[in-house]
């Protein structure tokens, strides 16, 4: 969702960084073969999220969510030159689309994949995080949270998508509707933890950066 004036958000495009071409072409390829295109990324939030990272240069990336692999790509930009980008999705349909796009960029040999359910795999990496994105099932937001907050390394960054959800979060709730209220619970968790500092940004349908501050 936009939460902008269409020429604002064009505005925007034009004066920001431009789509790199291996990205303009998994973006095309997304929206012409793949189910809920809308679930990538995209031009202007994945350069936000390419900056952050960069800014950032962490060495060790996870990612909940791969989906097309747009915005780990995205992410790995920023990555040290041995850093490594673990990105973790359940569906296995597009794991050897993920694949193709992973091999023909830079950074095949810092991308890790991994097929399964998240919560089971993320206490089976052994590393620590610099840089975390969450962009998966809604309903397990607070479950990713509370698996990865203590290990996240200090001032480490955790980048929350869809955090807005189409403005439902400050809509009246349907009792049935799981994923708003598991939203509504994140957005407090981060917003009173002690352990980080947050902010909201109404970037495309809501993201949220928090920092883990020094132990």
């Amino acid at each position: 969702m936009h939460f902008l004036p269409e020429d604002i958000d064009n505005y925007i495009l034009e004066h920001s960084a431009q789509e790199p071409a291996l990205l303009k072409q998994l973006n095309r390829e997304t929206n012409q073969k793949i189910l809920q295109p809308r679930m990538l990324s995209g031009h202007y939030q994945g350069r936000v999220l390419s900056l952050i990272s960069k800014i950032k240069a962490p060495e060790t990336i996870l990612e909940i969510g791969t989906y097309t692999g747009y915005s780990a790509l995205c992410l790995a930009e920023g990555l040290t030159k041995n850093g490594v980008l673990h990105t973790i999705d359940i569906n296995e349909e597009l794991v050897d689309f993920q694949k193709t796009y992973f091999d023909k960029s830079p950074f095949s040999t810092q991308i890790k994949q991994y097929l399964g359910d998240a919560t089971s795999i993320i206490p089976s990496i052994s590393s620590n995080f610099d840089l975390v994105f969450i962009d998966a099932d809604k309903p397990n937001y607070p479950e990713y949270f509370k698996l990865i907050i203590d290990k996240m390394n200090p001032g480490g960054l955790i980048l929350s998508d869809n955090v807005l959800w189409s403005g439902k979060v400050v809509e009246e709730v349907d009792p049935s509707d799981e994923s708003t209220q598991a939203l509504l619970q994140y957005n407090q968790m981060l917003a009173r933890d002690p352990r980080i500092e947050t902010v909201v940004l109404p970037i495309r349908d809501g993201l949220t950066i928090s920092r883990r501050k020094e132990y």
